[in-house]
């Protein structure tokens, strides 16, 4: 299960400032255009589509901004091409780094995701020199209502297909295959459960810790700034840094 929560805690504390919301709500804007421009723009026929859905309502996307993106990307397919790439690295103290970008120039994306590695210490590495130590899966996380019973939510999780489930103080972190993500979510869903977050992801098969307080300084500050980058839709490491366990406590 290691990484789990640290990954679930670095989402939430992204997700809580208002001023993060708009970048947030771009960044889900061209994961619906990728996914209408996949398999169109009904969700009723386009599984893709309604776990972006469920993506954009888990961090608090009102319905009219998500009929907007999803009707500006059906009439924007001929004008605007993104594309989906990923970039792998290292940070300093030799922490793994996968980004996932979503980009209308990958020559421009190429060039500042290599920027914010070599300013910050890093390497950039080549495809495959890292995501062989990360495993691919679906992530839901169920927020932790008063009176809810675990083994009840447990059960019913594993019931609807789930692979492995984490009881933590305040949620419910429920991992699923990539395959079976979109049908777990959706049983859940119609339980009657509220996500505090659910998508694929990716999570460490072992962490490193890091406890230098200069290395870091420069792994937080090279995160920060990936984080800031338009184009940048998601940023997975394998580090266990000390700023990540003071927010589980």
């Amino acid at each position: 299960m290691s990484g789990h929560s640290k990954w679930a805690n670095i989402k939430h504390k992204k997700g809580k400032a208002d001023a993060e919301r708009g970048k947030i709500f771009t960044k889900i804007g061209r994961e619906i255009a990728i996914a209408v421009r996949d398999g169109g723009g009904d969700p009723e026929i386009n599984g893709k589509l309604r776990d972006v859905i469920a993506k954009a309502k888990a961090n608090n996307m009102p319905n009219e901004n998500i009929k907007r993106s999803i009707a500006k990307a059906a009439g924007e397919l001929g004008n605007v091409n993104y594309e989906e790439i990923q970039y792998e690295g290292y940070a300093p103290g030799g922490m793994a780094v996968i980004v996932n970008t979503v980009t209308d120039n990958r020559n421009r994306t190429a060039s500042d995701v290599r920027h914010i590695f070599d300013k910050n210490g890093g390497s950039l590495g080549t495809n495959g020199c890292v995501s062989y130590m990360f495993d691919s899966v679906g992530m839901i996380v169920v927020e932790r209502k008063p009176g809810m019973d675990e083994d009840e939510v447990m059960m019913e999780a594993l019931d609807a297909g789930a692979s492995d489930v984490d009881v933590q103080e305040d949620s419910f972190e429920i991992t699923t295959a990539v395959s079976d993500f979109s049908a777990v979510r959706e049983k859940l869903e119609k339980a009657g459960y509220s996500f505090l977050s659910a998508e694929l992801t990716m999570i460490p098969q072992t962490t490193n810790a890091i406890t230098d307080p200069e290395t870091v300084e420069k792994i937080q500050k090279m995160l920060d700034m990936l984080d800031d980058l338009d184009d940048v839709q998601d940023v997975y490491h394998n580090g266990e840094l000390p700023e990540e366990e003071d927010d589980e406590d």
